[in-house]
């Protein structure tokens, strides 16, 4: 399985890791942020 892979939501790029050791999928949450809030910055 890819550790580094991206995941499509709504055709916005959620960048995600695999944790091998906790068996879980780790996702970038300002990519989750941007795509639920529809900010075109979601850093601020």
């Amino acid at each position: 399985m890819a550790k580094n892979k991206l995941a499509i939501f709504k055709g916005f790029k959620i960048r995600r890791v695999w944790d091998e050791k906790n068996e879980k999928w780790w996702f970038s949450v300002v990519d989750v942020v941007a795509v639920l809030s529809g900010s075109n910055r979601p850093r601020k």
